[in-house]
């Protein structure tokens, strides 16, 4: 497997771990104001990072390399803002909104980039 695959595979995990442990921190607490922070977690962390480390998995040599490591950089960065001023702003705090603005942003662009990807693999003649 990839580089990029197990990068995406591991990061998706990590993911998961904190999604789990939030869920079981508000279950323990009784307080669910996070909810929506558990579920993207989930989402954006595990289930779509694990996706594409599926799609880079599959796509083998095709895979554009730096399109791929593109996508793991800025997908990651953007929910390493975003989730955590999620969080924020959901105790509270509205003055994380331009900065939280700026994170979901680059997820946007990470999916862009990760449709520039497979847009790249569609283009290559397929190999045996």
């Amino acid at each position: 497997m990839s580089k990029i695959s197990v990068a995406f595979f591991g990061a998706a995990v990590l993911y998961a771990l904190v999604g789990m442990c939030l869920g079981i921190f508000m279950g323990m607490s009784g307080d669910h104001t996070l909810s929506p922070v558990h579920a993207h977690i989930n989402l954006l962390g595990w289930a779509t990072l694990a996706l594409m480390g599926t799609f880079y998995g599959l796509a083998g040599a095709q895979t554009p390399t730096r399109l791929a490591w593109a996508n793991f950089a800025v997908s990651n960065l953007g929910n390493l803002i975003s989730l955590p001023l999620l969080a924020l702003l959901l105790k509270g705090n509205t003055d994380v909104a331009p900065i939280m603005g700026a994170g979901e942003m680059l997820l946007v662009l990470g999916m862009l980039i990760f449709g520039a990807a497979i847009i790249s693999v569609a283009r290559k003649p397929a190999t045996a």
